[in-house]
């Protein structure tokens, strides 16, 4: 039980960082398209019709791509003025606490956003531009981002009661 536990640890970091690295990949990649289009904008005075509605969905996708690669590096806001010794019961207990706030919040936006998703989906719904992409595209972006964070702040709860601090990256016990 306790291998099957580390392989779910495991296997939810990697995923963060598969993901992690996709959304730089993608932001990255706006930023070549919007200077592509504000080259053929002011210099060859020729406008795309596309550069405006992909790098929108490049940055909604890049964003909660990155939601779980954040966490799992504690690069988000942490204020840990009381508990400073990862092996203090109390500071176990607020970490995993945070993580349960954390999964409660996003199993609702998962919850919501496959809804709103399916509704279009079902419908057909597209975006209000020439290109008319599915909405569906824009829209799972939501589900998929938060249910990755979901699983992967079950693994940091794991992580804060079975590994030892000396096993973890430098960066998750640095705030």
């Amino acid at each position: 039980m306790a291998s099957l536990i580390q392989s779910y640890v495991r296997v939810m970091d990697q995923v963060s960082e598969v993901t992690g690295k996709i959304a730089a990949w993608m932001f990255f990649t706006t930023g070549i398209i919007v200077s592509f289009e504000v080259f053929m904008r002011y210099v060859l005075n020729s406008p795309t019709i596309w550069v405006d509605e992909v790098s929108r969905i490049f940055q909604v996708w890049a964003a909660y791509l990155a939601i779980a690669y954040v966490l799992k590096h504690k690069a988000h806001i942490i204020i840990d003025i009381t508990f400073r010794n990862p092996n203090a019961l109390n500071r176990k207990l607020a970490d995993s606490f945070a993580m349960l706030v954390i999964i409660f919040f996003c199993l609702i936006t998962v919850n919501y956003g496959l809804i709103i998703w399916w509704k279009s989906t079902l419908a057909g719904h597209t975006t209000d531009s020439y290109l008319a992409v599915p909405k569906v595209f824009v829209q799972s972006a939501i589900w998929v981002g938060f249910g990755i964070m979901a699983l992967q702040s079950l693994a940091e709860i794991i992580k804060i009661w079975t590994w030892d601090p000396q096993d973890l990256p430098k960066q998750t016990l640095v705030h």
